[in-house]
C-alpha cells in the first residue's frame, strides 16, 4: 500500500511539475522580459537578505563602537578628575596660588563636557541615569568650589577653608567611584551586545541560508521556464524553415549531433544562399539594362557627329578642296572604324588616342584658325585597355563649352600618363571660356553623386561629363572617375582615372 502512495506521488509530480512550467512558458512575454524580471527578482531577494543583514551588522557595530568609545572616555576621566582638582584646590588653601587664578573650573568644565558628550552618544536609558547622577554629584562639587572662593574672598580662617577642601575631596572621590561603577555597567553591556549578536548571527544564518535555496530554486526553474520559452518556438521554426528547405533542395546537410539551432542556422544559411542569388542576378540585370541605355546613347550621338562633319566635306567639295576632303574622309573613316570596335566596348588606350586625334582632325577642319590641339602619351600605357568613348567625349566638351564660348583661337591639350600609385590618368586641358564659381560647384556635385538614378544630361555637341563619370563608375567602380577643375575665363582641366588594365574583361 505505501508502494503504491509512492509510486503514485512519483507519477503525480513531474505531471504537475510539467504542467506548471508550461503554464509560465505559456506567459505573453518576450524571451528578453522574462529574462529581465528573473534576474530582477534573484537580486531584490538577495539585496534585501544582503542590505538586511549589512543594516544588523552596522547598528551592532554602531552601538559596540559608542560602548567602547564612552568606556575609553569614563576611564580618562576617572584617573584624571580626584588628583586634579584636589591638587588645584589645595594650592589655592596653601596660599601658593590665588583662588582666581586656579585651573579649577576649568578641570571642571572638562569633566562636564566628557560626561555630556557620554550621554549624547549612548543608547542606554540605564547609562543615561548612571550619567545623571555622576553630572549631579559635578554640580555639588562645582557648589563647593563656589564656597571656597566666597569664603576666601571674605578673608575666612584656614580651618574653615580646610573642611570645605575635605568636601571637595570628599566629593571627588565619589566622582571616581561613581564613574568607575559605569564602567563596569558599560563592559557588562558591551559582553551582552556580543552574545546577543552571536544569536542574531546563529538566527541570521539560518534566514540566509533558507533565502539562498529560495533563490537558488528559483533561479532553476525560470532557466527552465525561458529555456522552454526558447527551445518550442525555435523548433516551430526549424520544422517550417525545414520544410522550405526541402522544397528546393533534395539533400540535406545534417548531423545526429547538430541541435536545433545549429539546424536552423543551415537552413537559413539555404534560404540566404538563395536570396542572394536572387540578388545578384537582379543587379547583374540593372547593370546590364544600364550598360544597354549607354550604348543606345552612344548610338544617339554618333548620327549627329556624322551629320556635321558630311555637311562640312560637302561644302569642301563644292569649294574643290580635295586634298582636304580626302583627309578628312580618311579621319571620318578612322574615328568610325574604332567606334564601332565590332562591337567590343573595350579598345586600347591607342586606339583610344587614334580615334580623338581623328575626331581633332575633323574639328579642325571644321574651325580652321579657332582650334589647335596637342596629344602628349606615355608610351608605356598605349597597350593598356579602357572603355571606348572615354577621353574622345571629354575633347568634344572642352571644344564645345571651351574654346568655342570663348570666340577666339584656343589650345586642346591631352596627356596620358600611369601615375605613381599605378593607376592611368587622362588629361584634357583647354586654355577656354572656363566655368564660373557657381557652374563649376554645380558640376563638381553632379560628378561626387553616387546615386547614379538622374536623368541622363547629354548636351547639345557631345557626351556630357556626367555621363562619362557614370560609365567609368559603373564599369570600373566607385572609387575612380572624373575630376574637374576650372578658373572663369582662363580655362579647365578634366582628370580621368582609371585603373591599369592589360587586358580586355570582355565587356
Amino acid at each position: 500500500m505505501i508502494y503504491t502512495e509512492r509510486k503514485l506521488a512519483h507519477e503525480i509530480s513531474p505531471r504537475y511539475l510539467g504542467r506548471i512550467i508550461d503554464y509560465f512558458a505559456g506567459i505573453d512575454l518576450s524571451i528578453r522580459t522574462k529574462i529581465l524580471l528573473s534576474f530582477f527578482v534573484v537580486i531584490v531577494l538577495m539585496g534585501s537578505v544582503n542590505t538586511f543583514l549589512i543594516m544588523q551588522v552596522l547598528n551592532f557595530n554602531h552601538q559596540y563602537d559608542s560602548i567602547i568609545a564612552n568606556i575609553t572616555t569614563a576611564n580618562s576621566i576617572n584617573g584624571y578628575i580626584k588628583p586634579a582638582i584636589n591638587s588645584e584646590m589645595w594650592d589655592i588653601v596653601a596660599g601658593k596660588k590665588e583662588f582666581s587664578q586656579g585651573q579649577q573650573y576649568q578641570i571642571i568644565d572638562d569633566v562636564n563636557d566628557k560626561l555630556w558628550w557620554m550621554k549624547a552618544n549612548t543608547d542606554s536609558d540605564k547609562a543615561e541615569i548612571k550619567l545623571d547622577v555622576i553630572l549631579r554629584t559635578m554640580q555639588t562639587m562645582t557648589r563647593y568650589v563656589d564656597k571656597m572662593g566666597e569664603q576666601m574672598a571674605q578673608g575666612s580662617r584656614v580651618k574653615d577653608n580646610e573642611q570645605v577642601l575635605e568636601n571637595i575631596r570628599g566629593v571627588s572621590e565619589l566622582v571616581e567611584d561613581l564613574t568607575q561603577e559605569y564602567v563596569l555597567f558599560e563592559v557588562n553591556r558591551a559582553e551582552e551586545n556580543y552574545r546577543e549578536i552571536q544569536r542574531h548571527f546563529v538566527r541570521w544564518t539560518v534566514v540566509y541560508l533558507t533565502l539562498m535555496l529560495a533563490a537558488v530554486v528559483f533561479s532553476v526553474g525560470a532557466a527552465w521556464i525561458i529555456s522552454e520559452s526558447i527551445y518550442v518556438p525555435i523548433k516551430k521554426l526549424h520544422n517550417v524553415t525545414t520544410t522550405i528547405a526541402e522544397n528546393d533542395l533534395q539533400v540535406l546537410v545534417t548531423s545526429d549531433n547538430a541541435n536545433e539551432i545549429a539546424e536552423l542556422g543551415l537552413s537559413f544559411n539555404i534560404m540566404i544562399g538563395k536570396i542572394r542569388e536572387m540578388l545578384e542576378s537582379k543587379i547583374k540585370e540593372q547593370e546590364n539594362l544600364k550598360k544597354a541605355e549607354f550604348r543606345a546613347l552612344q548610338a544617339q550621338i554618333n548620327p549627329h557627329f556624322l551629320y556635321n562633319t558630311l555637311d562640312t566635306i560637302i561644302w569642301m567639295a563644292e569649294s574643290k578642296r580635295n586634298d582636304q576632303v580626302i583627309e578628312i574622309v580618311r579621319a571620318l573613316s578612322s574615328f568610325f572604324r574604332i567606334t564601332l570596335s565590332k562591337g567590343r566596348d573595350w579598345i586600347t588606350i591607342r586606339e583610344e588616342i587614334e580615334r580623338t586625334q581623328s575626331y581633332l582632325t575633323i574639328q579642325k577642319m571644321r574651325y580652321r584658325d579657332i582650334l589647335d590641339y596637342r596629344i602628349e602619351a606615355d608610351a608605356a600605357v598605349l597597350d593598356n585597355t579602357i572603355l571606348k568613348m572615354t577621353l574622345q567625349p571629354i575633347v568634344e566638351n572642352a571644344i564645345y563649352h571651351g574654346i568655342k564660348n570663348r570666340r577666339r583661337g584656343g589650345l586642346v591639350t591631352v596627356r596620358i600618363y600611369r601615375g605613381e600609385d599605378s593607376r592611368i590618368y587622362l588629361e584634357v586641358e583647354d586654355d577656354g571660356i572656363g566655368f564660373t564659381r557657381y557652374k563649376l560647384a554645380q558640376v563638381q556635385n553632379k560628378l561626387s553623386d553616387t546615386a547614379g538614378d538622374s536623368d541622363i544630361d547629354l548636351r547639345e555637341g557631345g557626351f556630357g561629363l556626367e555621363n562619362v563619370n557614370k560609365r567609368i563608375k559603373l564599369y570600373y567602380g566607385k572609387e575612380y572617375g572624373l575630376s574637374i577643375a576650372s578658373e572663369y575665363q582662363q580655362g579647365t582641366r578634366v582628370v580621368v582615372t582609371i585603373p591599369a588594365q592589360a587586358q580586355s574583361n570582355g565587356a
